[in-house]
C-alpha cells in the first residue's frame, strides 16, 4: 500500500526540504500576515502535530515480541524500532524524523501566534488563545522530550541531555540552537503550563475535545508533574481535571466491550468525542491503526498471544482473572500471531482511489479520564497516602470490571506472592530499578498494581514505553518459535542503556545539534 506524503508540504509549510540544517527554522505561511484575532485562532489548529510516536514507543516496548520468520515486517523502520537501533528510515509518520518536523513545526507555530498576540496589543480578548499556544509549545515539547530524552529524575536532569526550546519565531536561517540540560527543559515546560492553566476558556472552541480545554490542559499538567516528580501538583491538576465524581466521568467499559469486534465500531466509540472521559483528541497520519490492530501488516513484530497471556489482556490481577472480570475482551483469530483491544482505528483516505493511493490516518485519545485517575493513584502511592491510592484504584475498577473493589492487604499479598519476571517465565512484576527509594512492604505492591493497570489501559496508545524508562524496567527483545513460547532471547534494555533515548535523526545531527549519547 503505497501512502502519499502530499501532506507533508501542508505540514510544515515553508519547511524547505532541500535543506538539511533547519528543523528548528519551520515558521507557518509567512505569506499569511496574522493580523486579526480571528486569524490567530484559525492558526492555532496548525499548532497541534499531525504526527504521533505511538507506533514507535509500542514497537521499543515490553507490549511487543518478534514472531519470527513465519510472519513479515511492515518495513524497515519497524525493524529498527523494535530492535532499538538507531533509525535511519524517514518516510513512515512516526519515524524520529517526522516527530522531530511534526513536533517542531508545532511549536513554531505557537511561537508565531504568540508573537501575533503581542502585536495585536495582547487584549483580554486574546487570553484564550494565548493559554492554547503556551499550551501546545509546552506539549510539543514534552513529546520531544518523551522521544529524545532521558526519563526525568531530579538527581541526574541537571546532567542529561534536553532540547531545544524556541520561544519566539525564527527570523533567520539555519539558528544555531544549544540543547540545554533536561532540568532546563523541565523547568521551561512547567512555566509554560503554569502561565496556560488560568487563561485556557473552553468557551474559545467549537469542538473543544480537539483543543486544549480546561479538562485536557489539567490531565497535561497531572501527567507532566508526574513525570517531573511534582506528585503534590500531580495530585492537585488530575483533582481539577476530574471533578468531584470521577466515576461518572470515566466511560462505560461494560458497553464499550460489548461492541463487535470487527470493523471500525470499537475504535469509533472509544475517541467519540461525546464521550465525557475523552479530555483531548488527535487525529494524525498514521499507520498505527492497521499494524497494531486487527489487520495482517507487520505481524512479524506485535503483541502476541505469549505476551497477552502471561502479561496483559489474558494475565491476572489482585482483582481476579482478566479474562472473567474485566471488560477488556481483545480481538483474536487463528489467521493473525496478535492479541490486540480494538481501540485505534484504521481510516484511510483515498487521493487516487483508482491507483488505490491516500493517507492513512488514526485518531487517539490523548487524554482522558481513566489514564488521569492513575496518574492520581501513582502519585498518592509515591507520597505513601495508600488508602487515597487505593480509593482511586477501585473507583477505576468499579467501571472497568465486575469485581467489587480490592483492598490494600490483597494488593500486597498478591504481588508479594509472584516472582519478579523473567523473559522465558514471565509475569506481570518487574523489578524497579529507580534512583529514588520504594519502600518494599506496603509501596513496591501497590505501584505494582497501578502500573499494571496502567498497561492494560493504556495498551497501545505508548505511554507503556514511558513508564519503562520512569521506572527502570529492564526489558528483552524474544523471538517465539512455531509454538508460540520463547525460542530465544535475543537483546536487553538494562537501565544504563542509552537506547532508552531514541536518536536524533540523522540530518539533525549534521545540523550540527548534539546527538544522544551511543
Amino acid at each position: 500500500m503505497k501512502i502519499n506524503k502530499y501532506y507533508y508540504a501542508l505540514l510544515c509549510m515553508i519547511l524547505i526540504f532541500a535543506s538539511c540544517d533547519d528543523y528548528l527554522d519551520v515558521l507557518p505561511d509567512n505569506r499569511t500576515e496574522i493580523d486579526t484575532e480571528d486569524k490567530v485562532g484559525q492558526l492555532l489548529v496548525s499548532a497541534y502535530s499531525q504526527n504521533n510516536p505511538n507506533m514507535l514507543f509500542e514497537m521499543a516496548s515490553d507490549n511487543t515480541d518478534n514472531m519470527a520468520n513465519n510472519y513479515l515486517a511492515y518495513d524497515r523502520f519497524q525493524i529498527q524500532a523494535y530492535q532499538w537501533d538507531d533509525i535511519t528510515e524517514v518516510g513512515q509518520d512516526e519515524t524520529p524524523q517526522n516527530l522531530w518536523e511534526g513536533y517542531y513545526t508545532a511549536l513554531s507555530t505557537a511561537n508565531t501566534a504568540l508573537d501575533a498576540i503581542i502585536n495585536l496589543g495582547n487584549t483580554p480578548t486574546l487570553q484564550a488563545e494565548k493559554g492554547e499556544a503556551l499550551m501546545c509549545r509546552a506539549y510539543a515539547d514534552f513529546m520531544l522530550a518523551n522521544v529524545f530524552c532521558d526519563a526525568y529524575s531530579e538527581l541526574t536532569a541537571s546532567k542529561k541531555l534536553g532540547l531545544p526550546y524556541p520561544t519566539e519565531p525564527e527570523t533567520t536561517i539555519s539558528p544555531k540552537y544549544d540543547r540545554g540540560t533536561l532540568a532546563e527543559l523541565y523547568s521551561k515546560i512547567d512555566a509554560d503550563i503554569e502561565e496556560a492553566l488560568s487563561l485556557i476558556d473552553d468557551a474559545a472552541y467549537s469542538v473543544p475535545s480537539y483543543h486544549f480545554n480546561k479538562k485536557a490542559a489539567y490531565a497535561f499538567a497531572a501527567r507532566f508533574n508526574l513525570y517531573y516528580q511534582k506528585y503534590d501538583k500531580a495530585i492537585a491538576y488530575a483533582t481539577k481535571a476530574l471533578g468531584e465524581s470521577p466515576k461518572s466521568i470515566l466511560r462505560d467499559w461494560e458497553s464499550w466491550n460489548n461492541l463487535s469486534k470487527n470493523g471500525q465500531i470499537q475504535p469509533n466509540a472509544y475517541v467519540d468525542s461525546n464521550v465525557q472521559a475523552n479530555f483531548l483528541l488527535q487525529s494524525v497520519y498514521s499507520l498505527w491503526g492497521g499494524i497494531g490492530g486487527n489487520y495482517s501488516m507487520g505481524d512479524r513484530y506485535g503483541h502476541g498471544t505469549y505476551i497477552s497471556k502471561n502479561e496483559t489482556i489474558g494475565a491476572s490481577g489482585p482483582w481476579g482473572e482478566n479474562l472473567k472480570v474485566l471488560y477488556y475482551g481483545a480481538f483474536a483469530n487463528s489467521s493473525l500471531p496478535k492479541e490486540v483491544i480494538r481501540k485505534i482505528g484504521y481510516y484511510f483516505e483515498y487521493t487516487d482511489y483508482s491507483s488505490g493511493i491516500g493517507n492513512a490516518h488514526s485518531v487517539y485519545s490523548v487524554f482522558n479520564a481513566e489514564e488521569t485517575l492513575l496518574c492520581r493513584a501513582e502519585a498518592y502511592a509515591l507520597k505513601t497516602e495508600y488508602t487515597k491510592a487505593v480509593e482511586d484504584i477501585n473507583t477505576l475498577l468499579s467501571v472497568f470490571s465486575s469485581t467489587n473493589g480490592i483492598t490494600l492487604d490483597e494488593i500486597k499479598a498478591y504481588y508479594s506472592a509472584i516472582a519478579y519476571y523473567a523473559p522465558t517465565s514471565p509475569t506481570v512484576k518487574k523489578k524497579f530499578n529507580t534512583d529514588f527509594t520504594i519502600e518494599t512492604g506496603t509501596q513496591e505492591p501497590l505501584l505494582q498494581c497501578i502500573l499494571q493497570l496502567r498497561r492494560l489501559i493504556t495498551l497501545h496508545e505508548g505511554l507503556r514505553w514511558q513508564d519503562i524508562k520512569r521506572y527502570g524496567m529492564v526489558i528483552y527483545r524474544r523471538t517465539m518459535n512455531a509454538n508460540m513460547k520463547v525460542g530465544e532471547v535475543a537483546d536487553s534494555l538494562v537501565v544504563s542503556d542509552p537506547r532508552r533515548a531514541i536518536q536524533l535523526p540523522q540530518d539533525v545531527i549534521t545540523a550540527g545539534i548534539t546527538a544522544n549519547p551511543r
